[in-house]
């Protein structure tokens, strides 16, 4: 089955690594872009300031952006993936599903509702059942999935890797790339030759959507990891790829060769979207590297690597591909859930 898709702000950068994931997958076509009322009724080839490493498929290049509203979205259409600013996200996803949409969302608007699951596949892929609570709370035919931060996106699987161990105090500090902040987000006399050292609203997602992913689900209700998180977020001169350093306590003895074969074999998910392996682990001190790593698993994998004790516990790195993994293919893999778990 070929399920027909939507893409709420198609035309920003996330919305366009969408497109260039989407137009080859097999089980998703593209039938519907939307984007601001400033684009709306234009083909997309116009509107969009094409910035993706391929080039604009040419179906899609063809396309008449509609405008960010249910009645302008076709009703065959299954599935809808969102890339909007989270303040549009959270005047007009409700709508969306209220129509009856599904929408697998980047947007970080409502990540931490009670009844919107917060969704890494190969992490906490049973919260997807949420959707049951909030169609029955809401009154919605559609559904809301949300995928986190890019940032939390980086390191959460590897501390689901060592969840065995008793997770108890986790400190990280990021080293995030420009792309992150989208293509106007940093200038480049701020970042060139310099760092730096906060970024607002990172820190609080990371030490939030970390808990609440590593929660359990009851079948009502998510209780959230009672793991300690504390979080430093840098922006670093980058294009691609979100570096972490990352310090853990556990309550179990956990050494370094023990946590690299743990994450070594921490398992993937049979969906298309999903790397096998999941984490790939280096055994060098000095990798991970963005320019060198980032696009391992087709930029879908987390990597690991400079494993070593601390003093605060275990102590290594860890990265991923944000545009990929951290936003447009986080979605995507969600769709590929929602569709293998009969929610489309």
């Amino acid at each position: 089955m070929t399920v027909r898709v939507g893409i709420l702000g198609a035309t920003g950068a996330v919305g366009q690594r969408l497109i260039q994931l989407l137009e080859p997958h097999p089980d998703f076509e593209i039938a519907a872009l939307t984007a601001s009322d400033a684009s709306a009724g234009e083909a997309y080839r116009d509107v969009a300031k094409w910035r993706v490493d391929t080039p604009i498929p040419d179906a899609v290049a063809e396309m008449t952006v509609g405008a960010t509203e249910p009645d302008a979205v076709p009703n065959d259409v299954d599935l809808l993936f969102s890339s909007l600013p989270s303040s549009v996200g959270a005047a007009v996803e409700p709508d969306f599903c209220e129509a009856g949409y599904v929408v697998s969302s980047n947007s970080s608007n409502s990540r931490m509702a009670a009844d919107v699951p917060l969704i890494i596949p190969e992490v906490n892929a049973d919260h997807l059942d949420v959707l049951e609570v909030q169609r029955d709370d809401r009154g919605w035919d559609g559904a809301l999935v949300k995928n986190p931060n890019c940032s939390t996106i980086t390191f959460v699987p590897t501390l689901a890797a060592l969840t065995e161990y008793g997770l108890e105090r986790v400190h990280v500090a990021t080293l995030q790339a420009v792309s992150g902040a989208g293509y106007d987000g940093v200038t480049s006399m701020e970042i060139i030759d310099n760092a730096i050292p906060h970024i607002g609203g990172e820190e609080d997602k990371l030490e939030t959507e970390s808990k609440r992913l590593l929660g359990t689900f009851d079948g009502a209700e998510i209780t959230q990891h009672e793991m300690e998180v504390a979080a430093s977020c840098n922006r670093i001169a980058t294009l691609d790829g979100h570096l972490e350093n990352v310090w853990v306590e556990t309550d179990e003895d956990l050494s370094p060769e023990a946590a690299k074969a743990a994450m070594a074999d921490y398992p993937a998910l049979d969906l298309r979207s999903s790397p096998d392996p999941l984490i790939h682990v280096f055994d060098d001190l000095d990798r991970p590297q963005p320019r060198l790593d980032r696009t391992l698993g087709d930029g879908m994998a987390v990597s690991a690597g400079g494993h070593r004790e601390s003093t605060f516990g275990l102590q290594y790195n860890c990265l991923s591909h944000n545009t990929i993994r951290g936003a447009a293919g986080a979605s995507v893999l969600n769709g590929e859930l929602l569709l293998e778990n009969g929610y489309l």
